[in-house]
């Protein structure tokens, strides 16, 4: 038996020491409060690691969807292009600038 770190040696030592201190009629009372304590601290920790495990399920969910939109293929749109490059590059290079009247002034 090792509750707390304290195997039963140590918890009888303990009992007898409380006994002789707080005496029999006092000992119930520090019982009870001292297991309302702990009792109150266990569903503090069971609701903070509820807590946790919820925050980081949903931090693990909006990191993968960035990962999955960067992963999906790309659209045949994407692939082929009906015009070249090189051919709109020519043909801005050909046109003159178009000029208003106004400014040419």
């Amino acid at each position: 038996m090792n509750v707390f770190g304290i195997g039963l040696p140590e918890m009888a030592v303990i009992t007898i020491l409380a006994l002789v201190i707080f005496g029999p009629k006092k000992l119930p009372e520090i019982g009870r409060s001292l297991g309302k304590a702990i009792r109150g601290f266990q569903e503090a920790s069971k609701e903070f690691e509820t807590e946790f495990k919820r925050e980081a399920e949903q931090l693990e969910k909006v990191s993968k969807q960035p990962m999955e939109a960067t992963l999906e293929p790309p659209t045949p749109k994407a692939l082929g292009s009906t015009s070249e490059p090189e051919a709109d590059i020519e043909t801005s290079k050909t046109e003159e600038p178009a000029t208003s009247e106004s400014s040419v002034g």
